[in-house]
């Protein structure tokens, strides 16, 4: 067997994505690294359904498998992709479901991280690196990238891309018409993503809300609210508060497709550690993003027009460091968003 799968005739390739919206977008520029390693292959993505309007539009990629997260590793999907004529698959996620499911399918390599105890599994294993802590924190733009390296890129650009469609920009554009904001026009739109999966990944509400209302003041910035569809208590109570009218995007009809092509037009977001802070780099969006409990060791994206706010940390009476939320002043946020509004020529009001 070669070492090496550019060395193999790789016709069909099939690549099992990430299940988070964030992974799934810094896993881009693998998918470009593996579309210039192998550009003859029929490349097609596993993706959940959920996911899968994100990578819309993107070049690298013929096809898709969509799955619901709860079915990707049932005996049904090994058996579409059974049907698919894989000779190879590359896995970026850990978990041991995701290699159960190419190895039933009888796909002949399968190349992926020995984690999760599914190296038997593999016939390409590739040992993650681990110190005397444990595993070494490696941003997963990089972690997925190693697969790519191991398979023979040398020199992968490590920009993240995404891309719109024109109905999707003509959408967009009427849904912020309709709402009060011109695009293209000299206002600047400030676009905030308020929510995260965890809680306690979340900036208090009453600060995004101030801080809509400092920024509308300084800039005369119109402010927009986004959201998933599990968040809309979040985006209600931060609309409430604000004394700014907001365009809450959750109520305007936003999509997950639409959600790039507004993202696209914002002058700043100012998101969470969540997906859309990864979407907002992808579209060369300036973004600041806040950090709590869950540093930025794990997700660096190497994105020039990013400003990092970390909480700080403090030392409780066991000796560990914590940080939280809300030790994050809006005075600090506020000087990055600044910094950025500076950068885009954007003049106080």
């Amino acid at each position: 067997m070669p070492s090496r799968a550019s060395e193999m005739d790789v016709r069909r390739l099939l690549i099992v994505m990430p299940t988070w919206l964030g992974d799934c977008v810094m896993a881009t520029p693998t998918l470009h690294a593996l579309r210039e390693l192998f550009p003859d292959a029929h490349i097609k993505a596993m993706v959940s359904r959920n996911n899968r309007p994100i990578l819309d539009a993107l070049p690298w990629i013929d096809s898709f498998v969509t799955v619901r997260k709860h079915r990707r590793g049932s005996l049904s999907l090994s058996r579409r992709l059974t049907l698919g004529r894989f000779d190879t698959a590359v896995l970026l996620p850990n978990s041991f479901r995701t290699a159960a499911l190419v190895a039933m399918a009888g796909i002949p390599r399968r190349v992926g991280y020995d984690r999760d105890g599914r190296g038997f599994m593999l016939t390409d294993r590739l040992l993650p690196r681990k110190g005397t802590d444990g595993f070494i924190p490696v941003p997963a733009l990089d972690y997925y990238l190693g697969l790519t390296r191991y398979l023979g890129t040398r020199d992968a650009d490590t920009t993240m891309r995404l891309f719109t469609r024109p109905d999707d920009d003509a959408a967009a554009d009427e849904m912020l018409r309709h709402n009060g904001f011109q695009p293209g026009g000299d206002q600047p739109l400030l676009l905030l993503n308020p929510g995260a999966q965890k809680p306690v990944k979340r900036w208090p509400a009453d600060r995004f809300a101030d801080l809509a209302d400092r920024c509308a003041q300084r800039w005369d910035a119109r402010v927009a609210v986004t959201g998933a569809p599990s968040e809309t208590d979040v985006l209600a109570a931060i609309v409430a508060t604000a004394k700014t009218p907001m365009i809450n995007l959750a109520e305007a009809g936003m999509t997950l497709r639409l959600l790039k092509s507004v993202v696209q037009r914002a002058t700043v977001m100012v998101t969470n550690d969540t997906g859309p802070r990864h979407v907002a780099a992808a579209l060369n969006t300036p973004v600041v993003t806040l950090f709590g409990p869950t540093g930025p060791e794990w997700t660096r994206i190497g994105f020039a027009d990013e400003r990092e706010v970390v909480a700080p940390a403090v030392t409780g009476e066991d000796g560990r460091a914590t940080r939280s939320m809300q030790s994050i002043t809006t005075d600090a946020v506020m000087g990055a968003v600044a910094s950025l509004m500076d950068e885009k020529g954007v003049a106080p009001a």
